[in-house]
């Protein structure tokens, strides 16, 4: 059952995400998405959360484990779907594959562990997230140390926020030359009161300040441990 807010194949074609499954996640994509301004279009099987979420962005009650279901939606005209049904792996592996043989450019599938995950790629899935074990993880960066944020972005590549060492203190990061000792570039300070700025050789760091740095997650756990 179409909701009659759900927009047709023609208003969506060539743009918005297609969410798949309402759960935490799903739910939490489609309401930034929404609020950032980007078309979307959901699909849920639970009628309650269909009612729940109606009024918020436009939504279609449908079983997406079920081809024909996505072909009536105009599943084929979205560039970008995410699979959000994480805790029936039946379930998120047909929709993958469905969402696959549609031929559909950008698939980003949340998976439950690595298993799942390893599946979802070989089924063609273009990107696999997991948002439980990257949460546990960036907590457990938050609450080991003085790492403030942490975002690990690809193969360990990572951007922190962090109160600056002593040692940088006071001086210029030219001076301070990080990158040679450490292996790690400051990218940004943030002084209280003042707008980010790009960090530039001359750039002087002091102790209100914050840091926003770049590096292998190895590299800044150990600058982050300086005093």
């Amino acid at each position: 059952m179409v909701d009659k807010s759900a927009r047709t194949p023609a208003e969506t074609k060539d743009a918005g995400v297609l969410i798949v499954g309402l759960g935490r996640f799903g739910s939490s994509m489609a309401l930034t998405l929404d609020r950032l301004g980007q078309d979307v279009l959901a699909v849920e099987r639970s009628p309650g959360l269909v009612a729940h979420y109606s009024d918020r962005f436009p939504i279609v009650e449908a079983d997406a484990s079920n081809p024909e279901a996505l072909e009536q939606l105009g599943a084929r005209e979205f560039s970008v779907a995410v699979v959000g049904v994480g805790t029936s792996l039946e379930a998120s592996v047909l929709i993958t594959g469905n969402l696959v043989d549609m031929g559909t450019p950008q698939i980003w599938a949340k998976a439950i562990s690595a298993e799942h995950g390893r599946i979802l790629q070989r089924i063609g899935a273009h990107h696999v997230v997991f948002p439980e074990a990257d949460a546990g993880n960036r907590v457990a960066h938050l609450v080991s140390g003085k790492l403030l944020d942490y975002i690990e972005v690809e193969d360990g590549f990572t951007i922190v926020k962090m109160r600056p060492p002593r040692e940088t203190q006071g001086f210029t990061i030219e001076q301070t030359k990080v990158r040679e000792r450490y292996g790690v570039t400051i990218i940004g300070v943030k002084s209280p009161g003042q707008e980010f700025v790009y960090a530039e050789p001359t750039t002087r760091i002091s102790s209100n300040d914050l840091i926003v740095v770049s590096g292998h997650s190895e590299l800044l756990e150990r600058f982050a441990a300086r005093p």
